[in-house]
């Protein structure tokens, strides 16, 4: 069970920006005082004076309670309140056994981090949240705009998708530490500037080329590790599913863009994301920040180089604590699922493995960590990155993972910070 309500104060900046509830929301029925107490909650005050509780995995509104505005010299204080103790359990350690040497072979990951289940997910409603004040922002392509900066800042916003959520909150932070700027604060016109002195305009066209169109693409990719086991690769399933990688975009966001385009034909003109070039760098120590939800990583001055979104482990299969080492770095891994290590996934009881691709269970990256099992490595779904749990490992979206293991060595120290 996560920890809940374990940090209610309620910075000033949520206090002084005005959020309404949709009418859609406050008609929900909403969820008992057990089903909050197990997840991860914030909380924030909307212009009604009201407490709003929210799950930060999924920025869906939980609970929304009247509360007696108090006032102290023109400031509007909330008392605090905290759960109590009975329904918060102890955080506890898992000690995983190592691996068989079976299961180390070179550019096969181990077992450690199997993708939660890959099926359908049931859409969520999502209300209105508290985020940046960004009044000259009023349409998806200027927060597109202001994504795509931040990615060519070094700063990932995670996927580029026209919306301010919290992996944007996080790289605007990463953002004033390593650059000074507040973007957030910056005008439309003042980003439209940033962009053209840091690789021209935010969106570029794109004509589908053959190149494009050769896949191979797989039909789908299956649930059941044994199926996945018997494809020749975990490769993309559509043109516009790798197009959107490419160009670091939300799939969705990229067919937004192009409402009438045709991703299956060759010369269809694109509208794209321009997100600029890899990072180049090196970088001496990552610091793999379990409560930010958030990977930072330095260079030998001390100084912020990169920070990507990312998601590191969950209340029952933790991340460990302490300072580790990167000791293999592997792109393009295959997968190598043992039952008898760390999980079984659905009746599989045999070891399988299952074929390298970005929509592999590591993607298109594994970092190997000194800690047995554990690793750093992409996703096949980036627009979870951050809002869900994993099974111990880092996990972040494919490019940045890409990114990441250019810049570092074996012996990188990444320190676990609680």
């Amino acid at each position: 069970m996560k920890r809940a309500f374990q940090n209610l104060a309620v910075p000033a900046v949520l206090i002084a920006v005005g959020i309404s509830i949709p009418q859609q929301v406050l008609g929900q029925q909403q969820p008992s005082d057990l089903q909050i107490a197990q997840l991860e909650i914030g909380v924030f005050i909307d212009s009604k004076g009201r407490r709003v509780y929210y799950d930060l995995n999924t920025d869906k509104i939980l609970r929304i309670e009247e509360t007696p505005r108090q006032r102290n010299n023109g400031v509007r204080v909330v008392p605090q309140k905290t759960a109590p103790a009975n329904r918060i359990a102890a955080p506890r350690q898992v000690d995983r056994a190592p691996l068989d040497n079976s299961a180390l072979q070179p550019q096969s990951p181990p077992a450690s981090d199997p993708v939660q289940s890959m099926e359908p997910q049931q859409p969520t409603q999502v209300a209105a949240l508290p985020r940046p004040d960004l009044p000259s922002l009023r349409t998806h392509r200027d927060i597109a705009k202001l994504q795509i900066l931040l990615d060519r800042t070094g700063l990932s916003p995670g996927v580029i998708d026209g919306q301010v959520g919290s992996n944007v909150r996080k790289a605007l932070l990463a953002a004033l530490e390593k650059t000074g700027n507040d973007f957030g604060s910056f005008t439309a016109q003042q980003i439209d500037q940033e962009l053209e002195s840091t690789g021209g305009p935010a969106f570029i066209d794109y004509i589908i080329g053959p190149d494009d169109l050769e896949g191979p693409f797989a039909p789908s990719i299956p649930v059941d590790y044994a199926l996945k086991a018997k494809l020749p690769a975990m490769a993309f399933t559509s043109p516009a599913e790798m197009l959107a990688e490419r160009f670091h975009m939300d799939q969705s966001y990229l067919r937004k863009l192009n409402p009438d385009a045709n991703f299956n034909q060759i010369g269809e003109k694109l509208t794209v994301a321009n997100p600029g070039n890899a990072l180049i760098s090196a970088i001496v120590r990552i610091e793999a920040d379990k409560a930010a939800k958030q990977v930072r990583a330095y260079d030998s001055t001390n100084k912020l180089v990169t920070a990507y979104p990312s998601t590191i482990g969950s209340a029952a299969t933790p991340s460990p604590s302490g300072t580790v080492t990167i000791e293999r770095i592997a792109l393009n891994p295959n997968y190598t699922y043992n039952p008898k290590v760390n999980f079984t996934q659905g009746t599989n009881r045999t070891v399988l493995t299952i074929p390298p691709g970005p929509n592999g269970p590591v993607g298109s990256v594994w970092l190997a960590l000194s800690k047995p099992t554990y690793g750093i490595h992409g996703t096949p779904e980036p627009g979870r990155i951050g809002k869900t749990n994993s099974h111990g490992c880092i996990r972040l979206t494919n490019w940045d993972a890409e990114e990441l293991a250019a810049m570092v060595e074996v012996g990188v120290s990444v320190e676990f910070l609680e």
